[in-house]
């Protein structure tokens, strides 16, 4: 961003700047006017917020409205004005877009009242976890309506341990609020918010004079902190299962949607039901087994059921119905698309049965009570259970006329809806008025609540606003949004969730016949390598003998065996062969340190250590692509954990051509190195070839470290995790170090971080030499 026009609206009155800014934004702005102004209302002069500040509103423009835009500059400038550094407004500015895009714009109002309150408390220290775990605890909850019961339950720990401890004034923080924010995204990977209540209340009762023990509990470092956590660990959670089920709509039933959880612990007057609506399907958190059906059976049976809705169901017009008539037209209805759900998959009826209440005959009294839900209830399990037992002669009509009905080559909603409406007037009684409703085994769990299958010829607000999807302006400003990692931290041995952001973009272009000159200046270097690549190469096609089908027939076999034939023996039937290619199946990874130190010269050299791995990049890539193995090449580099950027300089679809040999020639050296999160960002790239041997070759010349960072140990730790995580994707990870400092014995930090998998090249001039050699070693 330009200093001058940053300057030019520093100096303008303050009263005109909202003025301007309004009128600007009605015109066709520039991509750096829009940022000007954007910059201007958030009204901060940390340096560290204006480095990010364009990769910032890139992804905000892309995730929100317009409105949503003006809030989420509102908020941040609040939030930089707490007097909490810049810390708490960067972890808003990166994670705020990721949490609207989870829960919706309209949660921001109930997250800066918490802020507000954190702030007005003795807990503003606890302000910055609670900004940075936001994302991950919204990814996990996926509504509003949860993520407002998770700041109920923040709030409520925070009231009841902030204060008085053995006698003192009401000046002590809570001690297990931080600890418990920082842990919130990996409880509610394992518990639901009614189990995370739970296990918080049991933290408060026991530990709220003791504020060591406290934040031993909810730092989970306590063993009755983690036995409490295993018992309220109970039923299947949707966030785990989303996957599956979403392939499970796909793969069965040839549908897909956006699954969206609800809460079952708070309501306890009336509990939430399933539903769908053009946003989504609406799903239970948590599915406990129930009569001896799994949870995940259970969330199947809601998810047919819906899919028989969207597929078959008719909106009727309810205008004229009463709600009796129209109860029993959903119940009908249900008991249709269950009917069609098990004509389709006959094993499906032993799974609704299970999750069906069997009301008893005789349970409700009429004279006393309404039983209209009763009687439909005993309806809908008769017209599924053949062998329901019921004797009622109406009910027993209805379930022969309904079964003639569904014989019919098609039936469809306003059929059977007249004939629920025929049943209503059959059966009605003066008792159904009565205020008193018998419930006992009426609701059917796993079907929703039927709001789909209403219209209403005069529809108010209310029904107009309902489906009404949020719009989101276009913006001239486009680009990547951050991806988000974790990075280990070894002090805890746990995840910091969403910790380091990582920019990534296309590196500029220099001139292509730079690496050309540099590929010349190696001619006698390339023609010895040539002779080594033509062994590597793919060879002629292998013959595979012995096969009973195969390509084309194998004479050598096939005369023995027709000699073993005539001669009364048993012939060999493996009279066939086939081919194979003897060939490479390798992609190859080369990511790039491009930090500060590279700009230091060789020992021993007029050339910078960059422009050598210049150098050896270069012939490197030469060499990979005579041998045809697909690569990509990318660097990094690191300004604070808010500032990775991956900077692309040749994919995975690119050929080897004047195209990216420009951005290789365009290298440059800058700032920090934080190894994990760019080996994570590359392994995301290298996971996707199909490949039986994916080798990443992460060239440094120096330990992982960043400005942010004190403890020399955390990052060199977190670059050993993320090894870990490589190895478990299939991915073999090895380092080319040109730290000329490390001599043998004394490579300690590469050995903890690479294991055997290194190699240190102490004469660094000597690289353009030894990493094409190393890469043939290696793929051998």
């Amino acid at each position: 961003m330009s200093s001058a026009p940053m300057a030019a609206f520093r100096a303008r009155p303050s009263k005109f700047l909202a003025k301007e800014a309004a009128v600007a934004m009605n015109n066709t702005l520039s991509r750096d006017q829009q940022l000007e102004l954007y910059w201007t209302r958030l009204d901060t002069r940390f340096p560290q917020a204006q480095a990010v500040f364009e990769d910032c509103m890139t992804e905000a423009l892309a995730s929100l409205s317009s409105e949503g835009v003006d809030a989420y500059l509102e908020a941040a400038r609040a939030i930089g004005k707490l007097g909490r550094g810049v810390e708490p407004m960067l972890a808003f500015l990166e994670e705020w877009p990721a949490t609207a895009l989870a829960v919706g714009e309209s949660a921001l109002t109930a997250v800066m009242d918490t802020i507000r309150v954190m702030q007005k408390s003795p807990n503003g220290r606890a302000i910055d976890p609670f900004i940075r775990t936001l994302a991950p605890v919204a990814r996990r909850l996926q509504s509003a309506e949860l993520l407002e019961e998770y700041l109920e339950i923040t709030q409520n720990l925070m009231t009841r341990t902030t204060g008085s401890i053995h006698g003192h004034h009401t000046t002590f923080p809570s001690p297990g609020l931080p600890d418990f924010l920082a842990q919130a995204p990996n409880l509610l990977g394992q518990l639901t918010l009614s189990g995370m209540k739970n296990w918080v209340d049991y933290g408060i009762r026991n530990y709220n004079n003791h504020p060591e023990r406290q934040k031993d509990y909810f730092s989970l470092q306590s063993a009755d902190s983690r036995a409490v956590l295993q018992r309220e660990r109970q039923g299947t959670l949707l966030v785990d299962n989303e996957r599956n089920l979403d392939l499970y709509l796909r793969g069965l039933w040839q549908d897909s949607e956006h699954l969206v959880p609800y809460s079952t612990a708070f309501d306890q007057i009336r509990k939430p039901i399933p539903y769908y609506d053009k946003l989504g399907i609406r799903l239970p958190d948590v599915c406990e087994d129930q009569n001896g059906i799994r949870g995940i059976d259970r969330y199947r049976a809601i998810l047919a059921h819906i899919v028989g809705h969207r597929r078959w169901s008719e909106a009727q017009i309810a205008d004229n119905w009463s709600p009796f008539q129209r109860m029993a037209v959903e119940f009908f209805e249900d008991c249709r698309i269950d009917t069609l759900l098990i004509r389709e998959y006959p094993g499906m009826r032993k799974l609704f049965l299970a999750l069906h209440p069997k009301p008893q005959e005789n349970a409700c009294d009429p004279e006393t009570t309404s039983c209209l839900r009763h009687r439909l209830a005993m309806l809908s399990r008769a017209l599924l259970d053949p062998d329901h037992g019921y004797t009622d002669a109406d009910l027993n009509e209805f379930v022969a006329r309904f079964h003639a009905l569904m014989e019919q080559p098609a039936t469809s909603t306003n059929e059977v809806a007249h004939l629920a409406l025929s049943y209503v007037a059959r059966t009605r009684r003066q008792s159904d008025q009565f205020a008193k409703v018998h419930f006992d085994n009426t609701v059917v769990e796993y079907r929703d609540d039927n709001r789909q299958l209403w219209k209403f010829i005069e529809a108010g607000d209310e029904e107009e606003a309902f489906d009404e999807q949020r719009k989101i302006e276009p913006q001239e400003i486009q680009g990547l949004p951050p991806r988000h990692y974790p990075e280990w931290d070894y002090v805890s041995q746990s995840y910091r969730p969403d910790w380091v952001s990582v920019y990534e973009s296309l590196h500029s272009s220099g001139n292509a016949a730079d690496i050309d000159r540099l590929l010349q200046k190696h001619a006698a270097l390339a023609k010895q390598l040539k002779k080594m690549l033509d062994a590597l190469k793919p060879q002629d096609k292998v013959r595979i003998r012995y096969q009973e089908e195969g390509s084309e027939l194998d004479l050598d076999v096939a005369i023995r065996s027709l000699i073993d034939y005539k001669s009364g023996a048993n012939p060999d039937p493996r009279i066939n062969m086939s081919h194979r290619t003897n060939g490479r199946s390798i992609a190859v990874m080369l990511l790039l340190d491009l930090s500060e130190s590279l700009n230091e010269k060789a020992a021993g050299s007029e050339q910078t250590i960059l422009e050598l791995s210049q150098e050896a990049v270069s012939l490197l890539a030469w060499a990979i692509d005579k041998l045809g193995d697909p690569f990509a090449i990318a660097g990094f580099h690191s300004n604070t954990r808010h500032e990775v950027r991956y900077q692309h300089i040749k994919g995975y679809s690119e050929r080897w051509d004047d195209e990216v040999k420009a951005r290789l020639a365009k290298m440059e050296a800058g700032y920090s190195t934080r190894m994990g999160a760019a080996m994570r960002h590359a392994a995301h790239y290298l996971s996707a070839q199909k490949a039986d041997k994916k080798l990443m070759l992460i060239l440094t010349d120096g330990q992982p470290s960043d400005v942010d960072t004190s403890d020399d140990r955390l990052l060199i730790e977190d670059a050993r995790q993320a090894v870990k995580e490589l190895d478990q994707q299939g991915i073999f990870p090895y380092c080319i170090s040109l730290d000329a400092r490390l001599k043998a014995g004394d490579d300690d930090y590469v050995r903890d971080i690479f294991g055997q998998h290194y190699t240190i090249i102490d004469h660094i001039e000597r690289l353009p030499e030894r990493l094409p050699k190393l890469f043939m070693a290696l793929t051998k």
